[in-house]
């Protein structure tokens, strides 16, 4: 895994790396429809998916897929996973907590299967995938409630959000990304959360990510 990192750096001390876009826009631009974010995997789910553009990694991988794509073909030298919200504290609004790892895991192998594919038509510039942690719907420094009269209420604790990032990153290095991205840090003590899951995930596992 150091050998990703020198690799990165390398290429790095040579020229800028482009990073891709957003995926939610990209994927609204197809107006998907609640049909489609269920697919024929959540046809009888028990909870509505539309917006939950996560599940489209299981449901919709081929737009995911040719999303990566155009990112690619539009220069980009490294793609993110559609997984920004695919954590246990946020797939339970749509009762999606048992599918967290298949999640990640599917949504880090698109990834993988685009940017290999492009690697393979341009040699001579590899393409990279990283796994993306977004912040969760939680928040550890404020309470979601402002009228509850504990000021110590916080909707989460921080080992709760360290063991959803930890079984998100479980499953994003399972499906073969290079880089972890903790993205859209609007807490710090969320992303301290986030921070220490990959640091005990590499030190339990013997692995070392960018």
């Amino acid at each position: 895994m150091t050998d990703m990192r020198h690799r990165l750096e390398q290429i790095l001390s040579e020229r800028i790396m482009i990073l891709d876009g957003a995926m939610g826009t990209m994927i609204h631009a197809h107006k998907p429809t609640e049909e489609d974010y269920r697919g024929d995997r959540f046809r009888d789910h028990s909870k509505l998916l539309r917006n939950c553009t996560e599940v489209m990694a299981l449901s919709q991988p081929k737009m995911i897929e040719e999303i990566h794509t155009a990112y690619l073909e539009a220069g980009a030298d490294i793609v993110s996973t559609d997984s920004f919200n695919s954590n246990a504290i946020s797939m339970a609004d749509y009762d999606l907590v048992d599918q967290v790892f298949e999640l990640n895991r599917a949504a880090a192998a698109i990834a993988r299967r685009a940017a290999d594919a492009m690697t393979r038509r341009t040699p001579d510039k590899p393409r990279f995938v990283a796994g993306s942690l977004g912040p969760t719907n939680k928040m550890l420094n404020n309470p979601s409630d402002p009228n509850n009269p504990d000021p110590s209420y916080r909707p989460v604790t921080f080992d709760q959000l360290v063991d959803a990032y930890s079984e998100q990153v479980h499953g994003l290095v399972s499906g073969g990304v290079d880089i972890l991205l903790a993205e859209t840090a609007f807490d710090t003590l969320n992303l301290k959360a986030c921070l220490f899951a990959i640091e005990g995930y590499f030190e339990a596992h013997g692995i070392r990510l960018p």
